[in-house]
C-alpha cells in the first residue's frame, strides 16, 4: 500500500481456480441467448488459466481467428459468443463500478463493440420477441422514447437504497425488483440480458456481496426466463407477473440458497397447447440434461453420433 493521498493501480490477482469460474460464468451466459463457445475458444481459455495467454492476447488471437468467417460460424454466430465471453470474463475480474444508465451503456459497449453497429447505443425503434415460455407472446418492454426517462428515475431510487439495514429477504427481493426494472426497459437492439447480468453482478460485489457465480455459470437461462416471468401479464386469462423465480436466483447467488432452477417451472402453460406444452417442456428437460461445459462443434459431434 502506498503513502496517505497517492493513488496506486489496482492490482487484482487470480488463482487457476478463479480463472476457470470467471470462464464458466462467462461461457455459462452465453446459454441466455443460445450461444455456445468454439473449441478453439476452449483451448485459448485453458491456456489463460494455466497463465500461458493474457486476455488482450486471447482477443487478438479470436480477431484473426475469425477475420474470414465460415457460413457455419456465422449461423452459429461463434465469433460473438468467444469475444463476449472473453470480455465478461475481464469486466467480472476487475473492480470499479458506475451506478448510472451510463454505465450500463459503458458495459454495453465494451462487451459488443465490433460485433454490433449499435454496441453502447439506446435503441430508437421499438422490439418484440417471442418468448418460449410465453408460446411465443412477447413482453412489453418500454417505448424507445421513454428509456431515458425511465432508467433516470429508476437509478435514483436505487440510489437511496440502504441494504444494511434490509433483511436477507428484503434484499433479494429488492435487488430482483432492480434487476427486473433494467432489463425490462431493454434499452439494447441486441445483448440485453447478458448487459444485464454481468452489470448486476458488478454492482453487487461494488456493495460488498459475496456472489456465488454458480447460477450464473449453470442456470443462465433461467435467469432469462424468470425476467421474462416477472414482466409479462395477461389478465384476460388470468395471469400475472410474479418475481418468484427471480427470488429463488438470487437467493441462490446471494445467500447460498438451495432453490432448484428449474426453466419448465416457468412455462406459462395458459399460453400453449396441450401438446405444444409437452413438447417444451421435453425439449427444456433435455437441455437441463445436456452436454455443459462442451463447445459448439462438440456438442453438434455428440448429436450426430446420437442419430
Amino acid at each position: 500500500m502506498g503513502k496517505y493521498g497517492e493513488y496506486e493501480e489496482e492490482q487484482i490477482q487470480l488463482n487457476k481456480e478463479d480463472k476457470k469460474m470467471l470462464w464458466d460464468v462467462s461461457f455459462g451466459l452465453q446459454k441466455a441467448d443460445y450461444l455456445q463457445p468454439s473449441s478453439y475458444m476452449l483451448s485459448l481459455a485453458e491456456d489463460h488459466i494455466e497463465g500461458k495467454l493474457t486476455l488482450n492476447e486471447i482477443e487478438n488471437l479470436l480477431y484473426r481467428h475469425y477475420e474470414e468467417e465460415t457460413p457455419e460460424q456465422k449461423k452459429h454466430r461463434l465469433k460473438e459468443a468467444d469475444l463476449v465471453s472473453t470480455r465478461i470474463n475481464r469486466l467480472l475480474g476487475e473492480g470499479g463500478f458506475s451506478l448510472n444508465p451510463g454505465g450500463l451503456k459503458a458495459i454495453h459497449r465494451f462487451l459488443f463493440k465490433d460485433i454490433y453497429d449499435h454496441a453502447g447505443t439506446f435503441r430508437d425503434v421499438n422490439l418484440t420477441k417471442g418468448e418460449p415460455i410465453l408460446g411465443m407472446q412477447t413482453v412489453k418492454y418500454a417505448n424507445y422514447f421513454m428509456i431515458e426517462d425511465t432508467y433516470a428515475y429508476d437509478f435514483a431510487e436505487e440510489k437511496k437504497t440502504r441494504y444494511g439495514n434490509m433483511s436477507k429477504k428484503d434484499v433479494v427481493e429488492h435487488i430482483a425488483k432492480f434487476t427486473s426494472s433494467i432489463w425490462q426497459v431493454h434499452p439494447f437492439k441486441e445483448g440485453n440480458t447478458r448487459t444485464t447480468a454481468v452489470f448486476i453482478e458488478r454492482y453487487l460485489n461494488s456493495l460488498g456481496f459475496g456472489v456465488n457465480n454458480e447460477p450464473f455459470k449453470d442456470h443462465s437461462l433461467y435467469f432469462r426466463n424468470a425476467l421474462v416471468r416477472s414482466n409479462y401479464a395477461d389478465y384476460s386469462k388470468g395471469i400475472d407477473s410474479t418475481d418468484v423465480f427471480l427470488h429463488r436466483f438470487f437467493e441462490n447467488i446471494l445467500f447460498d440458497g438451495k432453490n432448484i432452477l428449474k426453466n419448465r417451472d416457468m412455462v406459462v402453460k395458459e399460453l400453449l397447447s396441450l401438446d405444444d406444452r409437452i413438447a417444451f417442456e421435453r425439449k427444456l428437460l433435455e437441455e437441463e440434461h445436456s452436454k455443459n461445459g462442451l463447445s459448439h462443434e462438440e456438442n453438434v459431434r455428440g448429436s450426430e453420433k446420437e442419430r
